[in-house]
């Protein structure tokens, strides 16, 4: 991916009528030795940090005043300095008195920031005594590894920390569900309106949006890592994708939120395209991954305009159709749904289906490709017997799909009543999963695969074996990570045709591109960014 500095971001944001927001990147530098924290701070400032913390309950050895000098001086950043112990989460098991004193004396000694833990504060307040330089910051912080709590219980805790003299309040729950993050949004949004400083972010996967969007709430920073796996919190992003990924410095409070709702969603693509592709254009929003659970929940929750749009993946493809107020006729018919819009006059959700154009398309297009052709006019798939891996919303979208240009359809599943009923309703015969591997009536044959099985990390998993790929002329994978999926692989061994899920994803990306901005599709741009995976 190409990658942008800062610089660039703020000059872009100029040329396009984008503010750059206030919000800052915090880099925590975790690390077993001063000079290895050094070159750290220096690595996170190429980055395009704002800040770094350093925590020093991560050394191994620590000599307070000569260190704390150091690190203050050499900074090529402002500093933030946290001790963390273990009961709040961090390194430090030592005496307590120790820890704080060497939090004063980074205050005394120059730092930008301390952090001191809400538990500990009244301690440190009878340490100093009132005597706190002004240039230093004081940020008093609560950590809750368990869950989020209510509104009116993170109000509460928000006017307890105000009430010990933090300069800046903190706290960081944890994410049972991804509707916990609302709340946070929500404390965070009213304190910015009472012109109250605020770090709030949610823990864990479910509350990566947390993290992305301070801006939008106004929260004072975020906290950006130099590499992945390498966090001082469960969940953090690297900087590098809150900046090149998440276009994080155009964010705003009028910025629209976009995302893939789905369980697993991690290893999705489409923030990496459609940010990319806002960003090309000056489109004022964002796309982030959204991991659901329940997705009735998470619409009641995130009703405001502002969510304007969703791409839906496994395994929600098919309760999502519920949740919407009108859906497509097509997805009707196919009772999946892959895209959903928030329409601005009204709010209500609509819902459509993408994934069979997209999968479809592909799949003619490499028929046509290899010379395959039924009539001058007609659809190289008509006549031809389609076999598909799956009957969840996508399965269902590609059978239907297959079925609209004249194929005659086969469902296989592990469940063999899953398969028929779909099979019924497509107008189709049905097999179990583990008949397909001797099924061959006829040679030919279009294999389409639209279950995870051969997705990361499971890469080594296949739907059928390598004996039966022989029956078939294409075959096509709707996982695309990996791009070359051992199905794929060991389909162009047995010398098929075969159309990697990359094309689809691209496919489908282009009408849900188109109408989550109103804009057309930069499809050259789409398809540069996806060539290197």
């Amino acid at each position: 991916m190409e990658l942008v500095t800062p610089a660039e971001v703020e000059k872009m944001g100029e040329n396009e009528g984008i503010t750059r927001n206030s919000t800052l990147i915090c880099a925590p530098i975790m690390a077993d030795t001063v000079d290895q924290m050094l070159i750290h701070m220096n690595m996170t400032k190429t980055r395009g940090a704002d800040l770094v913390e350093i925590r020093l309950d991560s050394l191994k050895q620590f000599t307070a005043r000569q260190d704390t000098q150091t690190l203050i001086k050499l900074a090529p950043l402002p500093t933030l300095f946290t001790y963390r112990p273990t009961w709040e989460g961090g390194q430090y098991d030592g005496d307590e008195q120790s820890r704080l004193a060497a939090l004063r004396l980074a205050m005394e000694l120059g730092a930008d920031h301390i952090d001191v833990e809400l538990k500990a504060i009244d301690d440190f307040n009878n340490l100093v005594r009132g005597d706190k330089p002004t240039k230093c910051k004081l940020i008093v912080s609560s950590h809750n590894y368990q869950n989020t709590p209510s509104v009116e219980d993170l109000g509460n805790l928000v006017a307890k920390i105000q009430s010990t003299g933090a300069d800046i309040v903190k706290f960081a729950t944890t994410a049972v569900d991804i509707t916990d993050v609302a709340r946070v949004f929500e404390i965070t949004a009213n304190a910015q309106v009472s012109g109250v400083p605020i770090i709030a972010m949610v823990m864990g996967e479910k509350g990566l949006m947390s993290r992305v969007l301070c801006p939008k709430f106004g929260g004072y920073l975020t906290f950006g890592t130099l590499e992945h796996g390498k966090v001082s919190a469960p969940g953090q992003p690297t900087i590098r994708d809150l900046l090149d990924l998440f276009n994080f410095r155009q964010l705003g409070p009028d910025t629209k939120v976009f995302g893939i709702i789905g369980k697993p969603v991690g290893h999705s693509k489409s923030p990496l395209l459609y940010n990319r592709a806002f960003r090309s254009v000056g489109f004022n929003g964002v796309y982030v991954h959204m991991l659901v659970d329940n997705v009735k929940n998470f619409f009641n929750t995130y009703s405001s305009a502002d969510f304007a749009g969703f791409s839906c993946t496994i395994p929600h493809k098919e309760s999502i159709v519920a949740c919407c107020d009108e859906v497509d006729p097509v997805a009707k018919s196919i009772g999946a749904v892959n895209c959903v819009i928030r329409r601005q006059n009204d709010g209500k959700l609509y819902g459509c289906n993408t994934d069979y154009v997209g999968a479809i398309s592909a799949i003619e297009d490499r028929l046509r490709g290899s010379g395959v052709q039924n009539g001058q006019s007609g659809s190289p798939l008509a006549g031809k017997l389609f076999v598909v891996i799956g009957a969840g919303g996508a399965g269902k979208a590609l059978a239907y799909g297959a079925k609209e240009k004249g194929a005659r359809i086969v469902i296989a599943n592990r469940t063999y009543e899953r398969a028929r009923e779909i099979a019924d309703v497509i107008g189709g015969e049905a097999l179990s999963l583990a008949d397909l591997s001797t099924y061959g009536p006829e040679e030919g044959m279009i294999l389409a695969n639209t279950t995870s099985i051969g997705m990361q990390p499971n890469i080594d998993e296949t739907p059928i074996s390598k004996e039966a790929l022989k029956s078939y002329t294409l075959v096509f994978d709707a996982v695309y990570t990996p791009k070359i999926t051992r199905l794929l692989r060991e389909a162009g061994e047995c010398g098929a045709q075969i159309v990697t899920g990359v094309e689809m994803f691209i496919g489908q990306a282009y009408e849900q591109y188109e109408r989550f901005t109103g804009l057309p599709a930069p499809k050259e741009l789409f398809r540069e960014i996806m060539s290197a995976y």
